[in-house]
């Protein structure tokens, strides 16, 4: 028996409850995949054969007890800006369209989403569809192949999220309900209302006023929890900046680029450190560590960046000996150039970079390169001499040489300053690693001591 989640809204917590379902049928003994048809998220994960996938559906398989897959998120689309969108199908760059392009693939995409799902359930039997956004798009239902086009054939039973945390919850849960087209409502068996905060005794009749107005169960009343889970989207940042509010005495800043991606690499450290992220206007003068983190668009998110002074401020932060951590895109915005022959500006495009490290990055082909990797650390520098070794995964256009002023960070990959202190890798998922968080905290620590 398979179930379908849709949400009222999006970040109604569609996600967090896939992943619970899947995690409790595991506990049960029941065989079980995650599914979503259409995701738009710009935190990605690679598969064990090298494809990409939404790192929600990744974490889903995870609590399923199975192998993460492409066809548990065949269409992933990862926004560039300028209204245009890379797709990955079925774990490979398809290509750059723009949204009312897109629209004119829906049916073949559709097509493209069912028989992914159908060989799931051939494999796994039991399948939990995650819809995406608020499922009650009206102008969106002859195209919506996340949603209503996915539910109308697959004919499984459905249940409706919605976030009372953000208020309105009677117009969420009802409006969504009936407003879906009857050939959708009609498979609704049951409500869950997440993210409560109090006392759930003084919302009984809330639950009744819903159940009597649509004739269908409030299935669970879910209370709001931190969950250690990575984020699936841009929105989860808006939370990071009401929520991170905890004294710990080591502040590392995450440069919130226009165009972020898989910021969920740095999720790991909340523990142990503030992380803030910080807009380029904003001051750095406080951190003890700064990370230059993934970006869709290296070019676009460069070229910002200096156009807000941000520049001198990284200056300033290494000419204090402050950490600098390049991820991905960061690792590229820090060497010398970025040559583009048209694969991610559209056009042949030569920008110099930071010049922080001696490399160069181009862009020659529209390939990425999606690989899990475990890497020795070379071990320069007071960071990297503590950490023996690292995995993660690359997800990544564009080749970097380096030249003669720096060294490898890691063996075959990534590059370190002389002194040690800017470290720029390709590598996702680096502190994921035990190893790597422990090293970088106790170097952060030992430098409060008095």
């Amino acid at each position: 028996m398979s179930l379908m989640i849709l949400g009222s809204s999006s970040h109604a917590g569609k996600s967090t409850i896939v992943t619970a379902i899947c995690r409790m049928l595991y506990n049960h003994g029941y065989s079980c995949a995650p599914f979503k048809s259409q995701n738009m998220s710009l935190n990605s994960y690679v598969t064990s054969d090298g494809k990409e996938i939404g790192i929600a559906q990744a974490i889903q398989a995870m609590a399923a007890g199975v192998e993460p897959a492409a066809e548990m998120n065949p269409i992933l689309l990862k926004p560039k800006g300028d209204r245009t969108s890379q797709i990955v199908l079925l774990g490979r760059p398809y290509k750059d369209i723009r949204i009312g392009e897109y629209y004119n693939e829906t049916g073949q995409l559709l097509e493209t989403a069912l028989k992914s799902y159908y060989s799931l359930e051939e494999k796994f039997g039991n399948i939990v569809v995650e819809g995406a956004g608020g499922a009650a798009e009206m102008n969106l239902y002859d195209r919506d192949i996340a949603n209503i086009l996915l539910a109308e054939r697959l004919n499984i039973p459905i249940v409706i999220a919605g976030d009372i945390e953000r208020g309105g919850i009677f117009a969420q849960l009802i409006g969504t309900y009936q407003l879906l087209p009857d050939n959708v409502r009609k498979n609704v068996v049951g409500f869950i209302i997440n993210k409560f905060m109090g006392d759930q005794d003084l919302f009984r009749k809330g639950i009744s006023i819903i159940e009597e107005k649509t004739g269908i169960k409030v299935l669970g009343v879910m209370p709001y929890s931190h969950v250690e889970l990575p984020s699936e989207d841009s929105l989860s940042i808006q939370d990071k900046l009401k929520h991170n509010s905890e004294d710990k005495p080591v502040n590392i800043g995450v440069v919130r680029l226009d165009k972020i991606s898989n910021f969920s690499d740095f999720e790991p450290l909340e523990r142990y450190a503030e992380i803030l992220y910080l807009n380029p206007a904003d001051s750095f003068e406080d951190i003890d560590c700064l990370i230059l983190p993934g970006t869709k668009n290296t070019i676009d998110d460069l070229n910002i960046l200096k156009i807000s002074g941000f520049d001198r401020k990284l200056k300033t932060l290494i000419d204090k000996k402050i950490p600098v951590f390049g991820i991905c895109g960061g690792f590229q915005m820090l060497g010398r150039v970025i040559e583009d022959s048209g694969i991610e500006s559209g056009e042949p495009f030569t920008v110099e970079g930071f010049g922080i490290l001696d490399l160069k990055t181009e862009f020659l082909e529209y390939e990425k390169t999606t690989a899990k990797v475990r890497r020795r650390s070379l071990g320069k520098g007071p960071i990297l001499s503590r950490i023996d070794e690292a995995s993660g995964y690359e997800i990544h256009m564009g080749k970097t040489e380096l030249g003669d002023e720096v060294t490898e960070a890691f063996e075959g990959e990534g590059a370190v300053s002389p002194d040690g202190m800017i470290i720029g890798t390709y590598m996702h998922g680096l502190f994921n690693n035990e190893n790597v968080v422990c090293a970088l905290m106790r170097y952060l620590y030992e430098q409060k001591r008095p």
